[in-house]
């Protein structure tokens, strides 16, 4: 397995919140929420007109990615950004398990992203990169502390893996769709070691602004390997903004063994406070 070279050691962070104050983690302002949908639209508008300029991103090397889709969502929501991906030089792969309903909570989503990593990396050769987008991250990062051994690097987007989880807009719909309670020991288990960094390199990217889980979920604990990055973004956005998919390409490009933290500037700079 490729060794991470760094220059200077970093000990392990915890950023922006302290763990032991989770309860005062809020849900997003109901304002926040309200405007999902026509942040969205927006976003999309961006990425249409800003699609020539995405091209600056440090081009692929061929590895494979796989791409998780969201909490009751499915692959076609993740369309947009897989194409960009394979446009610039990744060989994308869906997740290929319908609509994501946490069926991991009884094992079966985790055993098939195991599967599937597996396969994807034997059939190319390489290991494999995970993004996931909300709950899809929290799946990928799971899969990462299962095992290993096939990943390169895990890149999540708003995902809600640590925190209060209680602290979202959508959690009387997950109850209703899943059956699982956001309350239960399995999820309070899940939270509780979350943050925690993962054994390959990791990015979570997330909003202040999301209007669907509090941003205080979708942050970890740093070391040599392991960063947050804040964009200006609604939830939905996350496969619809050009700055999320710069932000993307431009992790996914890190040679393995050589990772340096996100630099901002650049052409959309200005999505990152």
């Amino acid at each position: 397995m490729a060794v991470v070279r760094f220059e200077k050691p970093t000990p392990p962070r915890r950023d922006h919140i302290a763990r032991d104050a989770v309860g005062e983690i809020r849900r997003p302002h109901f304002g926040w929420t309200a405007l999902e949908g026509a942040r969205l639209l927006a976003e999309a508008g961006t990425l249409a007109m800003s699609w020539p300029l995405l091209f600056s991103a440090p081009r692929g090397d061929g590895h494979p990615v796989m791409v998780l889709p969201g909490f009751a969502t499915n692959d076609t929501m993740t369309g947009l950004l897989r194409k960009f991906l394979s446009l610039v030089g990744y060989e994308v792969f869906p997740w290929d398990l319908g609509w994501n309903l946490d069926q991991h909570s009884a094992g079966e989503n985790g055993e098939h992203v195991a599967r599937r990593i597996e396969e994807i990396a034997d059939r190319a050769g390489a290991r494999v990169s995970l993004v996931g987008w909300s709950l899809g991250g929290v799946i990928a990062r799971e899969a990462a502390r299962r095992d290993h051994g096939a990943l390169r690097q895990v890149i999540t987007l708003g995902s809600p893996f640590t925190g209060n989880p209680r602290a979202t807009s959508l959690s009387t719909m997950y109850e209703l769709l899943t059956g699982n309670k956001v309350s239960s020991t399995d999820t309070a288990a899940r939270y509780a070691f979350g943050h925690h960094p993962l054994k390959v390199p990791s990015s979570a990217i997330y909003s202040r602004s999301d209007g669907i889980t509090a941003w205080e979920n979708c942050v970890s604990e740093t070391d040599a390997q392991t960063e947050n990055i804040e964009i200006h973004c609604s939830h939905f956005g996350f496969v619809a903004n050009p700055a999320v998919f710069y932000a993307v390409a431009d992790r996914l490009a890190l040679p393995e063994g050589d990772w340096r933290a996100f630099d901002r500037a650049g052409p959309f700079s200005a999505f990152y406070p």
